[in-house]
Formats: C-alpha cells, structure tokens, sequence
C-alpha cells in the first residue's frame, strides 16, 4: 500500500526531478538527514513507485532526429492490439497515449526528416485516419511533476 508523501519524500523527488545525477550525500545535506536516513527513503520512493527510473535527458536533435511531430489517430478497434504492439516495437514513437475525443491515440515521434515522417505516416494510416502536427519550436520544455515547495507557483 502507498504511503502519502511527506515534506521530505517531495524534495527528494524535486532534486531528483531536478538533476538525476545528485549524490546521495547531497541530497541528505539538503533534506537534513544522514545519508542512510537519505537512502532508505530513496528506496522506499522507488519500490512504492513514486520514482520509476533515472534517465539520461537526450537532445534528439544533436542525435539526428531534426523532425519532432504529434500524431492523432482513429484506431480501427480491430486493429487496436496489432497497432500497440507495433507502436511498442517502433523506437521512433517517444510516447503513445490513449486520449478522448474524436482521435484515440495521441503518438509523439521523433524522425531524422520529412520523409522518413511521412513514410511512417503512411504506414500507420493501415490503422485508421491520422492527423500531423510538426512541431516548429518548444517553448515550455517537459518538466517534472510539481513538488510541495513549487506549489505556490502552479496555475
């Protein structure tokens, strides 16, 4: 069973959220606790499942992949298992959300050019009608979840 999160287990998910790569010593300098009182929260967070993995934030750009769309899609509800399962297997898709509204899935892919975009738009029409939006600039980066001490600024 999950326990509520306390002051302390929210800033060590901040400084996480943060920077991933924090030491262990800093963290329990920052939250006032030892280093063991410090870990055995970290643990406690991951095994309930408040922290679900360290990862490295990758510009997809510098990696090759100069084109970043949104894509809706009416899946065919016949199709539905089969097109999950390819979406699992296309490492391009960065995200694949079930969402309301006229379009059932909302994908987040990630492409080195147009024509690489548009031939997996094609393929993907196999599944129902889709919708492409290419993203031109970000202005709001994605950024983690609001933590007790940042709730003052939420809208």
């Amino acid at each position: 069973m999950r326990q509520k999160l306390d002051f302390i287990d929210r800033q060590i998910i901040g400084l996480l959220q943060e920077n991933a790569r924090i030491s262990l010593k800093d963290i329990a300098s920052r939250v006032y606790l030892s280093s063991p009182a410090a870990s055995a929260r970290l643990d406690k967070l991951e095994r309930e499942g408040y922290i679900t993995g360290f990862h490295a934030s990758v510009n997809h750009e510098m990696m090759g992949f100069n084109i970043r769309a949104f894509i809706t899609l009416s899946v065919n509800e016949l199709l539905k298992d089969e097109f999950l399962e390819y979406m699992n297997q296309c490492r391009n898709v960065i995200e694949c959300n079930c969402i309301a509204g006229d379009f059932a899935m909302l994908l987040e892919v990630i492409y080195p050019d147009a024509e690489a975009l548009e031939a997996f738009v094609a393929k993907l029409q196999r599944y129902g009608k889709t919708r492409t939006r290419i993203v031109y600039s970000t202005e709001v980066k994605h950024r983690g979840v609001i933590t007790e001490p940042e709730i003052e600024k939420a809208c």
